[in-house]
């Protein structure tokens, strides 16, 4: 498949904007580009912007994790997430905001990345 657009998040949540600014970058590129042309890809620390049930109040952060809920909600369906990143983090498993998103090898999400005509990465 082919994509006119691929999302990499790699960075944590929390400490910088960077993954805040990267949410803000998705949902307004989804309003541009069909729901199968645009792969969201989740690797190395970027695996932490997906796990569920935390308190980012306790370091009086905002709380932006659930609005990647919207992810499911725009059906945007082409996501993936490196299953490699989360074992090496011991998040394997543990419950993970996006329940449809796909858990790839990190050759897998290679392969989505270099199928995409520009990548964004945050």
């Amino acid at each position: 498949m082919k994509y006119k657009l691929a999302i990499l998040f790699t960075q944590p949540p929390f400490g910088t904007s960077i993954s805040r600014e990267g949410l803000d970058a998705l949902l307004a590129a989804s309003a541009f580009c069909e729901e199968e042309e645009l792969a969201i890809c989740f690797l190395n620390d970027g695996v932490f912007n997906l796990i569920a049930h935390q308190q980012p109040g306790l370091l009086l952060q905002k709380d932006h994790i659930a609005t990647f809920k919207l992810i499911e909600f725009y059906d945007l369906t082409e996501c993936f997430i490196c299953k490699e990143s989360l074992v090496e983090r011991g998040l394997d498993n543990v419950e993970i905001v996006l329940k449809e998103a796909q858990k790839v090898s990190k050759n897998r999400l290679f392969e989505v990345l270099h199928q995409a005509e520009k990548v964004l990465t945050f």
